[in-house]
């Protein structure tokens, strides 16, 4: 396949290298010092569990040089979207698909209003990785997975590219799981990172002392019990024990685990506060559904969206 990858970073790039050793065409999009980097030495992979390797491919800035591919994995942060996803419509073609693996629910409506629902698929992703340097991208522990399937028109539905893109997954050795509804694992990821997210921001605490605090561990659930209302009142039938399932997954992970928003927040970086507890408050005041505590940790972590606010 022709695979282009928007936000050649941890995620994307990590991706993309995979697919890449694995013999399809890849093309990374990516700027400045990281750019440089995969044109001069190539993009690096360090993965302790699962092997270190170096792949060479194309990386361009512009994507009018590059021309319609098969696949485009998108895989910027949310906030990056008003500037980003207008470099997707260079990329399509008669065949092309666009995948996104963005956090949060509103990608997926947000490229369709750009290329069309008719071009769009989505899912979440599970992996943990860094960019840490130009042209180097560390992976610590080997998940690498990636659900995805369609996300418009008539659902459930199993397509023949959502078969043709898991196989292209598998064969690079990436964890790919097609459902016939991308909107649910969409949002049963929306569940819990909307909490982990708030939580560990907002308290600038790794998951641990958040999780083993009684109180604010049920504060936590309740969080995402109101994403869980929210989620049906717009359609979509995840898990009936999808809270029994977080708490599972939470209670396992290690405690010194941070959210993407809080990294992020802690260098001073745009946080994707928007993306993810805004559109529940937005979306929750359209839908008539009460969401208390998603609302006050969006009240104290709005401020810095776009870094840390000026005095």
């Amino acid at each position: 396949m022709r695979i282009a990858i928007l936000g050649s970073g941890a995620v994307g790039g990590y991706y993309g290298a995979r697919l890449a050793r694995a013999g399809h065409d890849v093309t990374f999009i990516a700027r400045g010092a990281h750019l440089a980097a995969i044109r001069e030495r190539g993009l690096e992979i360090r993965s302790p569990m699962l092997g270190d390797f170096t792949v060479r491919a194309a990386a361009e800035e512009d994507t009018s040089k590059v021309g319609p591919v098969d696949l485009v994995v998108v895989a910027v942060k949310a906030y990056d979207n008003p500037s980003a996803l207008p470099m997707v419509r260079p990329m399509i073609g008669a065949g092309t698909t666009v995948l996104t693996l963005q956090n949060g629910v509103d990608s997926v409506n947000e490229l369709a209003a750009l290329v069309g629902e008719d071009v769009v698929i989505g899912g979440p992703t599970y992996v943990a990785t860094a960019l840490a340097a130009p042209g180097l991208i560390e992976q610590t522990g080997t998940h690498r997975r990636i659900v995805f399937g369609e996300v418009f028109g008539a659902l459930p539905r199993m397509s023949d590219r959502v078969r043709r893109i898991h196989d292209a997954l598998e064969g690079a050795d990436i964890q790919a799981e097609a459902v016939p509804d991308g909107r649910i694992p969409i949002w049963e990821k929306f569940v819990f990172l909307v909490s982990l997210a708030g939580f560990t921001g907002a308290s600038r605490l790794p998951i641990g002392p958040v999780w083993n605090d009684e109180f604010i561990r049920g504060a936590f659930l309740d969080g995402c019990r109101e994403v869980e209302r929210l989620a049906r009142a717009e359609g979509v039938q995840v898990a009936a024990d999808v809270i029994d399932r977080v708490s599972a997954y939470i209670s396992a992970i290690p405690g010194s685990m941070r959210s993407s928003l809080l990294i992020d927040l802690s260098q001073g970086k745009r946080i994707e506060v928007e993306a993810l507890l805004g559109s529940v408050v937005r979306r929750a005041a359209r839908a008539g559904v009460d969401v208390p505590i998603t609302s006050t940790l969006y009240a104290v972590l709005k401020p810095y969206a776009d870094g840390p606010p000026q005095s």
